[in-house]
């Protein structure tokens, strides 16, 4: 090894060592949970992308059967996932997380979302651009070219999002239908209204940045209200947009709701091939018009 080569290899081992204890993976249970590393990782993948085979998973984190194996027994015996046979292939056995498992999921991603806040508070906001866009060389040089679909987590709204979702809307759809700032003061509005002791929203994020967002409204004892569903451009295709609804879906049956419904117009394609694949039934239409763009507002409705 030459000296050049040697001193690079020592670079890359004390930042591995360096950053590890930073982010606290090096403690018994991330997060103060129970879970290690691995284990968390398990977690992660399975509420991205449920339900998934176990030979998906074991290939798609490369873990030793075995190893995989007895996570799953701890998670099964902590009931956080369910296992059934594949109904394409009885040989096959597929894992989705139970309800307790994507609440622990979730109180786990918090946490890890505050975790790397606080580290980036404490950065001006043009280190905070160098760190991240450092990171994101790192992946990509590593990856070789080889990189799959870009991560990204659903999380609850933080301080700054709200007015994020009124921006993007504004902004997004304006450039893409003509809307004007009528359609931005609605989306305000709603904004405004939202009580989040009986209200909650999710923001997909991706990269550190922004990518979409979902808010659910209690209207009253039995319905509920899926409201400003948005996907930034950059993101589409990705899955994020069905993800954000089903959050939502399964907060509404979590919180009694026997119906949920949504308004849209039919120009938004992309979110009603979303809606009608999540269930949603067309429930009635009428003309009207948005900064003099003529639309066709809907009106969608889902039995829980």
């Amino acid at each position: 090894m030459s000296s050049l080569t040697e001193a690079r290899v020592s670079e890359v081992r004390a930042f591995n060592r360096f950053y590890t204890k930073v982010i606290g993976v090096l403690q018994a249970g991330m997060l103060d949970s129970p879970y290690s590393l691995t284990e968390v990782r398990v977690l992660f993948e399975l509420a991205h992308a449920e339900p998934m085979e176990t030979g998906e998973l074991r290939a798609l984190l490369d873990l030793d059967a075995g190893y995989l194996s007895r996570i799953l027994t701890r998670f099964d015996a902590d009931g956080l996932i369910r296992r059934e046979r594949s109904a394409a292939d009885a040989r096959k056995q597929v894992v989705r997380l139970t309800p307790k498992g994507s609440a622990t999921f979730a109180d786990l991603d918090r946490r890890s979302a505050e975790l790397i806040e606080r580290l980036l508070s404490g950065l001006p906001e043009a280190d905070q651009g160098r760190l991240v866009g450092s990171m994101a060389t790192i992946r990509s040089l590593l990856a070789g070219g080889q990189a799959g679909p870009e991560p990204y987590v659903i999380r609850p709204p933080r301080t700054g999002d709200l007015g994020w979702v009124v921006q993007r809307h504004g902004e997004l759809y304006s450039r893409e239908y003509g809307w004007g700032t009528d359609f931005e003061r609605t989306v305000a509005g709603i904004v405004s209204g939202l009580d989040f002791t009986k209200d909650a929203g999710w923001i997909a994020e991706s990269g550190g940045e922004r990518v979409g967002c979902v808010f659910y409204v209690r209207e009253d004892g039995e319905q509920a209200k899926l409201r400003m569903l948005l996907v930034e451009p950059s993101a589409r295709g990705r899955g994020i947009g069905r993800r954000l609804v089903e959050e939502c879906l399964r907060h509404a049956r979590a919180d009694g709701r026997k119906r949920i419904t949504l308004w849209t117009r039919d120009c938004l394609a992309s979110a009603r091939r979303i809606y009608e694949a999540a269930g949603f039934r067309l429930e009635t239409e009428e003309p009207g018009t948005e900064n003099g763009v003529a639309v066709t507002e809907q009106w969608w409705t889902l039995d829980l």
